[in-house]
């Protein structure tokens, strides 16, 4: 059988790309995976205690998007959700990110108005100029105090670099609030996929164009499948087998543990920003809104090894990324797309939208 298009990989990137292709432009689609299962890192599954786990971490779905969120409206229902998360520091729990409540609780402050709190973080921010990495990002929104508490040993731990190593934008990506809010997220759309993250990816996936290898490396079959484009998903590095050297990504170990007891903790996700070394622990029935006499929590453990989940943002890896991509761009008849095929720190919601600004270019002029 002849291929129209070869997708390597079967998450976000993958799978959008093959729904479309199959189902808007008729396209003949292999989508090989090396995984045992599709979803990638999305990836959700029943355990033996019948809660929804992620088996890759946490995904909470949001976005400012509604061509994002209409699109995959068309393969799943939702359940309203907002993610809130809660830091342990000293043993005491506090929101994150930082708002007012944090503030009050850590000074013993009484600030009632964004005013007053806006007035405090000036009173304790250091003026960075420019702005070069994710430390001068937080100690110029809140001062040095808050940043060691919050952010610099758990940057730490997660990414094995002082924030100052890393670019601003992995520490810009959490707000600093001067209201009570409490939640994670403040997108439009906040919500998780009704039956899953899986059962989604099976409706987007189940097309009579589409064909699905699991278990099965691309470049061990390649030779034998005939097809005219790629559209790669994968770490680009590797597509390159390597040639300029490896690209650093962070992995994550789980330790999984069922607790006997209604919930475990009172968030879906607690933040050890002080000790441990693990960073987090995510109880997933938050996420899922299950009941059940017994919870499943994750611990992460941040680690070097492993499956690629997050690229190490800095000057450094940007300039080694860019020698792969300019060996990209001379490709016409492969397509890179995704966070490990593009180096970047993408949310689910981003590679959605760029696969499908991608189907929509590959036939603009057809």
């Amino acid at each position: 059988m002849k291929y129209d298009f070869l997708i390597v990989g079967a998450g976000f990137a993958g799978t959008v790309a093959a729904e479309r292709l199959a189902s808007q432009h008729n396209k003949k689609v292999l989508v090989v995976e090396k995984r045992r299962h599709i979803g990638g890192n999305a990836y959700d599954e029943y355990d033996e205690h019948g809660i929804l786990v992620h088996r890759y971490g946490p995904h909470i779905f949001h976005t400012n998007s509604k061509k994002v969120f209409d699109y995959l409206s068309k393969f799943t229902g939702w359940r309203f959700y907002e993610h809130r998360v809660l830091a342990k520091l000293n043993g005491e729990l506090y929101p994150i990110p930082i708002n007012r409540t944090t503030v009050n609780k850590l000074y013993g402050k009484n600030f009632r108005t964004d005013e007053e709190v806006a007035r405090f973080y000036e009173s304790v921010r250091e003026k960075r100029y420019p702005v070069k990495n994710s430390e001068d990002v937080i100690v110029n929104q809140v001062g040095k105090d808050l940043y060691e508490k919050f952010f610099r040993f758990y940057t730490k731990k997660q990414w094995d670099l002082d924030p100052s190593q890393l670019s601003a934008s992995v520490c810009g990506r959490i707000p600093v609030r001067t209201n009570d809010d409490d939640r994670y997220f403040t997108d439009k759309y906040q919500f998780m996929p009704k039956d899953g993250y899986t059962k989604m990816f099976e409706r987007m996936l189940n097309h009579k164009n589409i064909d699905i290898r699991l278990n099965t490396n691309y470049k061990e079959v390649m030779d034998d499948i005939e097809f005219d484009k790629i559209i790669y998903t994968g770490p680009i590095d590797y597509f390159f087998d390597y040639k300029f050297g490896k690209l650093p990504y962070r992995s994550l170990r789980f330790e999984w543990e069922n607790h006997n007891k209604e919930f475990y903790q009172p968030a879906a996700s607690v933040n050890y920003v002080d000790s441990e070394k693990f960073t987090r622990i995510t109880e997933y029935k938050y996420l899922s809104a299950q009941k059940s006499k017994t919870t499943t929590i994750a611990i992460e453990y941040p680690q070097k090894e492993g499956d690629p989940y997050y690229p190490v943002p800095n000057d450094k890896n940007r300039l080694l990324y860019e020698k792969y991509k300019t060996e990209a761009d001379k490709l016409s008849d492969v397509y890179f797309v995704g966070r490990l095929a593009e180096y970047k720190y993408y949310n689910m919601d981003q590679v959605v939208a760029n696969t499908l600004v991608l189907v929509e270019k590959l036939f603009k002029n057809h």
